[in-house]
């Protein structure tokens, strides 16, 4: 009875520690090639993404990366109330893409997703893929004009049609350094996307 409680007990921290590491985010965030390497999942996940809505990878791990830097719980720093004592959060942005509640509620509607996580990477990116193919319809924006999609991820595509973002340098600064990651992980994905495609056998005899 002991040892099967000792066995039960081992196989319960197995399970949460690797929880812990799938939920962690990759050593390094800033290379796109050396993220795949490490989660051969996620690199799945984004080509499936990239495949159905027709939003290149690089666009959409530029957004994650922007977002979270790739942290599955990420939330945006609260409030300060009297300059000290935290306060609210300033909105309900949450997991890898920073989405809002309404916003993911709309992406489980229409995308056919209905049990997406914001915490699970393949549904995120997913999100962010169908929400950047929205813009290039509604907002005929190009597929990898990073910069002009991250406006209308930001400011929704009424706002972005509106050109709110014009008067916000700050934001103009991010949609800039968004389109900065995104031509750094095509030029990266370039070198290393074949050795990505390759399955485990091909990989072995490589």
């Amino acid at each position: 009875m002991r040892f099967h409680l000792r066995k039960i007990a081992c196989l319960s921290l197995l399970v949460l520690l690797l929880a812990a590491c799938a939920s962690s985010p990759p050593e390094s965030v800033a290379d796109i090639c050396e993220i795949f390497e490490d989660r051969r999942g996620w690199y799945n996940a984004a080509k499936s993404a990239e495949q159905r809505w027709g939003i290149p990878v690089s666009v959409n791990m530029a957004f994650i990366y922007q977002e979270s830097s790739f942290q599955s719980r990420a939330k945006p720093a609260r409030n300060k109330f009297l300059w000290v004592f935290p306060g609210r959060r300033p909105s309900s942005a949450y997991g890898y893409a920073q989405a809002l509640d309404e916003t993911w509620q709309e992406y489980e509607q229409k995308s056919g997703n209905s049990r997406a996580s914001r915490r699970n990477f393949s549904d995120a990116i997913d999100f962010v893929a169908w929400y950047n193919a929205n813009s290039t319809r509604i907002s005929n924006i190009s597929n990898n004009n990073a910069m002009h999609l991250y406006y209308a991820y930001h400011e929704g595509n009424g706002g972005y049609q509106r050109a709110t973002y014009s008067d916000k340098q700050w934001l103009v600064d991010i949609a800039a350094r968004v389109q900065a990651n995104s031509n750094r992980f095509a030029g990266q994905l370039d070198g290393c996307r074949r050795e990505l495609d390759k399955n485990w056998f091909q990989r072995l005899i490589s």
